[in-house]
């Protein structure tokens, strides 16, 4: 949906006019921004936290977690990085940039896995849901940037809880909040720089069967554990031997694509995610389990499949996400599945694990004009479309 994005007071700016990435997605009622960007664009501009330096150079502002571009391209005019874990977040802030037909010539654009820069003098930060990566990306703030440097974050008032405001605190320092306009709240702190912490490790855990052990960086959805879909999917892989090129699609920390090379070491896996972590995790896994067969590998963080040829892999295994961010929805499930049908080769198969109640199999015999349930209990389906 393209919906306006109005910063008050701000008058050297034009109304921006922002949409949601990707650009076709079925639920076009769901905004590019929330009230928690407009409170903290509108806060910098009123209490003017960005001017130039007395030797004219650009203030650095370092944003991280800014959803589609609403932050960044309200400060195009200053020096940006924009930090992220999400490929589709990055695409979306560069495709509002265009669609606003702005220079992106300040943004420098860092994803979860790069270093930030040290000298910025404002940091703008939307709060994530995962609080590993809340923590993580904290103590990276902490330990990089100057204690004088002005923190200011931003989410829903209903998700800033005593529990994040006590993170804030026990990670940078001093913590004060904001009131709350339209249900939205910021979060004010002052970096102690006195108290250094160790970024965590990955988490680790085993699974039994297949025999593996995986590591799992912040933002890896179910890092704790392994969750209950992907445990009902793997035990109904089935024999797929006859597969030799297979896509691991929202491949998280690669269970899947790893369940299959520990059956078929043959295999040639290419693990797709929008996370870079999650990516990351999937190829550390790889390089931990199966060594060996890390060459006929490849890893790839992506919005689903898209620039993939078509007619190129045999298989495509997909537990898909039904959600956004905080937005609920399937239009990444259909993504997926379409694009799924495009790159499958004649007579090859699309594989998923899914909710009962979503309705998967729905879609998926409407493009592909067949579907089987291979397995099923009371919480999820196993589902496979063949290509013809």
């Amino acid at each position: 949906m393209l919906s306006p994005f109005i910063v008050e007071q701000h008058q050297e700016s034009k109304n921006l006019f922002l949409e949601r990435f990707p650009a076709n997605q079925v639920n076009r009622s769901l905004q590019a921004w929330d009230a928690a960007d407009e409170y903290l664009c509108n806060y910098i501009v009123q209490e003017q936290l960005v001017s130039l330096g007395s030797n004219g150079q650009l203030p650095h502002l370092l944003i991280y977690n800014d959803s589609f571009g609403a932050l960044a391209a309200n400060f195009k005019d200053y020096r940006v990085s924009s930090v992220t874990d999400s490929y589709i977040s990055e695409q979306g802030l560069a495709h509002n940039f265009d669609l606003n037909h702005l220079s992106k010539d300040n943004i420098t654009l860092l994803t979860s896995l790069d270093s930030i820069p040290d000298d910025a003098t404002l940091v703008l930060y939307k709060i994530p849901k995962n609080k590993a990566l809340l923590i993580e990306q904290l103590i990276t703030i902490k330990n990089t940037v100057s204690q004088n440097v002005i923190f200011i974050a931003a989410d829903k008032a209903k998700n800033i809880q005593k529990s994040t405001l006590a993170l804030f605190e026990k990670y940078l320092g001093t913590t004060t909040t904001s009131l709350a306009v339209k249900k939205a709240r910021l979060v004010f702190c002052q970096l102690n720089n006195q108290l250094k912490h160790q970024l965590p490790s990955p988490t680790s855990w085993s699974v039994t069967s297949p025999n593996l052990q995986l590591f799992n960086l912040a933002n890896v959805f179910a890092r704790e554990k392994l969750d209950i879909g992907a445990r009902h999917f793997i035990q109904n892989l089935g024999d797929v031997k006859q597969h030799k090129r297979i896509i691991d699609l929202g491949c998280g920390n690669g269970i899947v694509g790893l369940s299959i090379l520990a059956q078929h070491p043959q295999a040639h896996i290419t693990f797709v995610d929008e996370s870079y972590m999650a990516v990351a995790s999937a190829k550390m896994n790889v390089e931990k389990n199966f060594p060996e067969l890390v060459a006929q590998c490849q890893f790839i963080t992506n919005d689903c499949l898209n620039d993939f040829d078509g007619s190129s892999v045999d298989a495509v295994f997909c537990n898909p996400p039904f959600h956004q961010q905080n937005a609920v929805t399937d239009h990444i499930a259909w993504q997926m599945f379409k694009d799924s049908y495009k790159v499958l080769n004649r007579n090859g198969e699309l594989r998923i694990v899914g909710n009962r109640q979503l309705g998967y199999h729905i879609k998926m015999k409407r493009l592909f004009g067949n579907n089987t349930l291979i397995a099923s209990d009371n919480k999820f389906v196993t589902l496979s479309s063949i290509k013809k």
